[in-house]
């Protein structure tokens, strides 16, 4: 599949040096790296032929001469043709966006047929050339980082996600400085990442096994490696299915693994094979397939909003260990699930990693508008907060869910220094805690529409109403965007619902 490929570098690195610097000067000085992810590993736009691979024939960057000049050889040896686009205004305005139109139309009408057209900005102004690429039948494939707005992801074939392009192009991961090589995936399922994954995981379960005096249970080591080692997740197991199934695709030398005693690991040389070498009789199994049960049934009545598949595998793992090393021979926990029976429950996978929820229960369905008990003397706002989530992205959680999340935030930037990551690690776990709603994703989006809009942690103005004045704002700035009209009822939702008990507090900050 014959690609052009477009990069407005002051768009991107900017976007990235917001969120870390260190992601920003990783993008302009190795593009060497992503390169070889876009066209060795990046997945293909829906509709592209079947067996086809990416051949990148064009590579533009458009950088503004006078602030970025230090790239410039970078990206030479890259393989780029550079278009310098300095400056035009006293404001730092470029004629990128203009350069970069004029040749995506000239190479619409080439002679070569490109069949895919590659974006790297989030601006806006690119969505009618997208559409324009659309009607002449072309795929593209579009970076964005930050919020880009609904009609710009709307119109591209496949949208990059700029957390996977963080930690797979430009190999940001808790084991960076892993290299050992592992077999390869047992199937086509295993994400492009997962060689590097499995490497990360095998590692701890060897550290583990080699302090532990005994045989490691496989549950105990699973969610040591849910914990520790961002990247997999229990319903996946960074595409191996099963951690019995990531397992058996490594090469433990001398390290054994058996199903007894609910699955262990353990060394040969210093531990003793456990006694009992049967499987896990069926009626063993039954009464936990019970557990099983009981445990997504609990989780569900205990939410105010579906309950993500993440958290019931990550429990289901934590506690039915047996169970989740293979998910009960099904293989996959989708399946596994699937088996169960869980009605009047209602599972949607179309979102990532899937969620649950019971129709019975008005609490459990936010997205329809209907009153919900967890949101109790804020049901009055929740159809106005649901309208806003679809609209802009921000998490549906409730008024005291952010209070806290807000609240743990400003504690903990008082006690370390903001990191992206490890701060919303921290921040995700206050809120478990102390037992208020909000996944780690919905923790980055805070964090990043914060940094997105300029906010410095660490500069004495991460108080808690601070923050939840600017987030507000940037939920009014992705309203208006989108053309959502901020009426009266609309500015009164969005202050209560991040309690910033003032209305009408367009874009101060």
């Amino acid at each position: 599949m014959k690609s052009a490929l477009f990069v407005d570098f002051d768009n991107v690195y900017s976007g990235l040096r917001k969120l870390d610097q260190a992601i920003a000067d990783r993008f302009a000085r190795q593009p060497l790296e992503w390169m070889h992810w876009i066209i060795s590993k990046l997945e293909l736009p829906d509709h592209s032929p079947e067996g086809a691979r990416r051949r990148v024939l064009v590579r533009r960057c458009y950088l503004n001469p006078q602030a970025y000049q230090r790239f410039r050889p970078s990206f030479n040896l890259a393989g780029f043709e550079i278009i310098d686009c300095p400056a035009l205004t006293s404001e730092g305005k470029t004629s990128t966006d203009i350069h970069m139109v004029l040749d995506i139309i000239d190479l619409l009408q080439h002679e070569t047929h490109y069949d895919e057209f590659i974006v790297f900005s989030a601006d806006a102004d690119f969505t009618p050339v997208l559409r324009k690429l659309r009607r002449w039948d072309r795929r593209t494939t579009v970076l964005a980082i930050g919020f880009p707005s609904a009609a710009y992801r709307a119109s591209a074939d496949l949208l990059i996600d700029q957390d996977e392009f963080v930690r797979k192009a430009l190999g940001f991961k808790d084991e960076d400085e892993l290299s050992t090589p592992e077999p390869v995936p047992p199937s086509n399922s295993a994400a492009p990442d997962a060689k590097a994954l499995s490497a990360a995981a095998r590692l701890l379960v060897e550290q583990a096994v080699e302090e532990a005096s005994s045989a490691v249970p496989m549950a105990k080591l699973a969610a040591q490696i849910l914990d520790k080692i961002d990247g997999i997740d229990a319903s996946t197991w960074a595409g191996y299915g099963s951690f019995r199934g990531l397992v058996e695709s490594w090469s433990l030398g001398p390290l054994r693994s058996t199903t007894a005693a609910g699955g262990v690991i353990y060394d040969p040389r210093r531990h003793t094979l456990p006694t009992s070498t049967t499987s896990v009789t069926p009626k063993v199994l039954d009464k936990d397939v019970g557990g099983v049960v009981e445990l997504i049934r609990q989780e569900v009545t205990r939410s105010a909003t579906p309950v993500p598949c993440s958290r019931l595998a990550s429990l289901i793992t934590s506690q039915f260990g047996a169970i989740a090393a293979d998910w009960n021979g099904k293989g996959t926990f989708r399946k596994f699930i699937e088996a169960l029976e869980l009605d009047p429950l209602q599972f949607d996978w179309s979102m990532a990693g899937g969620v649950v929820q019971d129709p019975t229960r008005t609490s459990s369905m936010p997205r329809n508008g209907s009153a919900s008990s967890g949101w109790m003397e804020y049901e009055d706002i929740l159809p106005v907060a649901t309208q806003i989530h679809e609209v802009s992205g921000v998490p549906l959680l409730r008024p005291q869910d952010y209070r806290a999340l807000f609240s743990i935030i400003e504690q903990d930037v008082r006690s370390h220094p903001f990191e992206l990551k490890e701060t919303g690690k921290r921040v995700r776990d206050g809120l478990r805690e102390g037992g208020f709603g909000g996944s780690r994703l919905d923790v980055n989006w805070i964090l990043r529409g914060l940094l997105m809009r300029g906010h410095v942690f660490g500069n004495g103005q991460d108080d808690a109403a601070a923050l939840g004045m600017k987030t507000a704002n940037n939920v009014r700035s992705l309203c208006l965007r989108e053309q959502m009209i901020l009426d009266k009822a609309t500015e009164t939702a969005i202050a209560r619902w991040f309690g910033t008990g003032q209305v009408g507090a367009h874009l101060r900050q």
